[in-house]
């Protein structure tokens, strides 16, 4: 299996493919606390959101930049106890991929790369905040990719029906 793996990534190499990351930075940044201090007097019991949204630009020739934004919201007793929000951001160097494998670089890997940044300046905003670390579980974004593309072709496909 690895063989395989390996002859493909050295026929892509071939080809002329590269992805590579150039940079990884915070884009934008946000803690909140709406209810201190009296959400520090309530029992720590919290039910967790998180959102997340993904988008990329093509900044010049083979370069992206590519953007995962996550807001975790802590609710208690349905108050908000905090909301903590992060735009992680990379640019990435990508060259000889097909249409269909830049999509999925530019909406699947890519994010993948950058979720661990943002989970780790979200755990440390929040414990800075006074709160237990928060430890995000890990997010399939081929799954969430693939969700999309079907939810992008069946809305091609009822637009064509309509016409």
């Amino acid at each position: 299996m690895s063989e395989q793996n390996q002859n493909g990534v050295a026929a892509e190499q071939e080809q002329g493919s590269q992805f590579s990351l150039q940079r990884i930075y915070i884009k934008d940044l946000s803690f909140e606390v709406p209810k201190s201090p009296e959400v520090f007097r309530k029992e720590w019991a919290p039910k967790i959101e998180m959102q997340l949204s993904t988008g990329h630009s093509h900044l010049e020739g083979d370069f992206y930049e590519v953007g995962l934004g996550i807001t975790v919201t802590a609710r208690i007793e349905d108050e908000v106890a905090f909301i903590a929000e992060v735009e992680q951001a990379g640019i990435f160097l990508i060259q000889g991929l097909d249409e269909a494998s830049l999509g999925h670089a530019l909406g699947s890997f890519a994010p993948s790369l950058l979720f661990p940044y943002a989970r780790e300046t979200l755990d440390g905003m929040v414990v800075k905040g006074s709160f237990p670390a928060l430890m995000l579980a890990p997010v399939n974004f081929d799954a969430i990719y693939a969700q999309e593309l079907q939810r992008r072709q069946a809305a091609a496909t009822d637009n064509s029906g309509q016409e």
